[in-house]
């Protein structure tokens, strides 16, 4: 079923204003457009109705993606940041009035939980792809194991957003300083020294070999580019990350994401077992 014109209509000047002229790429609209004519086709809705009627059809519209359509807690969150951007923009257009924003939305419990994976995983998981690294004979694929040893090395060690990495450019690397320029979602920018001396010189070698992964179609400043030379894709990263995970054996229904999240979890074991080791040498 297609969105009606005038819903169609705000839903462009959305996308123009809050991701267009703010500088996120294609796969963001792209994405914000989905969710917002996704809710639309469901909610059948007319801008005539007030912002509390529409927040609540938001909320049972939430509701509906968690508990019917079986949705994971990560897409339902996301999904409400969205609608709730785009209710502000509606309010500040004067399309809508009121204040309220959409409630909290029951998620199931039983996938709220994040997976952590422990220091021996998180080792097992890096030992992986170095293994393949050294097991592989083609320079082509070394290359493309060297670009998934950096990515997943920033997931993990400096907690960068998987959608921050898909949006990295070359330049934001200063390999004198090894200071890395993370843009935020907000559109602001944070930098970010990578401590990893191992770390450095694979973003090194990386930047370095870069230029075999250039086609000259308008996106060879993107820092991880595919085989064909076009910017990776959320769903890619994925893959990369279960390949990985599968490799080293590990069961938990982890995500690229889980990798942030798993640093304080690594860090606390490493303690732990450093100074078990310094208590066991005096």
């Amino acid at each position: 079923m297609a969105v009606n014109q005038n819903s169609n209509k705000w839903i462009n000047r959305f996308i123009t204003s809050q991701v267009i002229q703010r500088g996120l790429d294609e796969r963001t609209a792209k994405a914000y457009r989905l969710d917002l004519e996704h809710l639309y086709q469901w909610l059948e809705l007319q801008y005539s109705f007030g912002k509390e009627e529409l927040a609540k059809k938001i909320e049972a519209y939430l509701e509906y993606l968690s508990s019917d359509k079986k949705h994971r807690p990560s897409t339902i969150c996301r999904k409400q940041r969205v609608f709730g951007y785009y209710l502000s923009y509606l309010a500040s257009q004067g399309m809508i009035e009121g204040t309220d924003t959409i409630k909290h939305v029951n998620i199931r419990n039983e996938e709220h939980r994040r997976v952590l994976l422990n220091k021996t995983e998180i080792d097992r998981f890096f030992q992986a792809i170095s293994q393949e690294y050294m097991d592989l004979e083609s320079d082509f694929r070394k290359r493309v194991c060297l670009r998934d040893q950096v990515m997943m090395g920033l997931l993990f060690y400096h907690g960068i957003e998987v959608s921050e990495l898909l949006r990295m450019k070359t330049r934001d690397y200063n390999q004198k300083t090894a200071v890395l320029t993370i843009e935020k979602k907000n559109g602001k920018n944070f930098s970010d020294y990578l401590f990893s001396r191992r770390l450095q010189r694979q973003m090194e070698e990386w930047i370095a070999k870069h230029t075999y992964f250039e086609h000259g179609e308008g996106y060879d400043d993107y820092m991880f580019l595919s085989k064909l030379g076009r910017p990776l894709s959320m769903k890619m990263v994925i893959i990369i990350f279960n390949k990985y995970r599968d490799m080293a054996g590990i069961t938990k229904e982890a995500t690229p994401k889980d990798l942030k999240y798993s640093m304080k979890t690594y860090a606390r074991e490493l303690m732990v077992e450093i100074c078990s080791q310094e208590g066991r040498g005096r």
